[in-house]
């Protein structure tokens, strides 16, 4: 008999009654957190757990760019943006580049942060 993690189902509650915009800066928070522990892994050499989470990582960015509305401007941008950040974590995945995954947590990071405060402002 399967035991329920309690914390597993807040977590799948979050996601299930979350606003649009709760779910995109639970996407960039996602992907930063697989991000980092991506550049752990790689710094101790657990090459597996670096993959794994640099895929998390991608399939995150994948669904970003899935979700962007080609009737906004702003959208061919950031559809760019995602796809050189993307490959940039296949890249890093391949070389072993924490130059590259920094340079796309600097950029998550940004993105996220002004997600948020445009998430503020809205509210106002």
């Amino acid at each position: 008999m399967a035991t329920i993690n309690p914390y597993q189902t807040y977590q799948q509650n979050s996601v299930m009654t979350a606003s649009p915009e709760e779910l995109t800066l639970m996407l960039y928070n996602g992907c930063l957190k697989f991000t980092k522990l991506a550049k752990k892994a790689m710094q101790d050499k657990q090459f597996e757990e670096k993959n794994k989470n640099l895929l998390k990582a991608q399939a995150i960015i994948q669904e970003l760019r899935s979700t962007l509305n080609p009737d906004i401007a702003l959208s061919k941008e950031l559809e760019q943006l995602y796809e050189y950040q993307n490959n940039a974590l296949m890249e890093a995945n391949m070389k072993n580049d924490e130059a590259a995954l920094d340079a796309v947590l600097a950029d998550i990071t940004e993105l996220r942060n002004t997600w948020k405060q445009a998430m503020v402002l809205a509210k106002q």
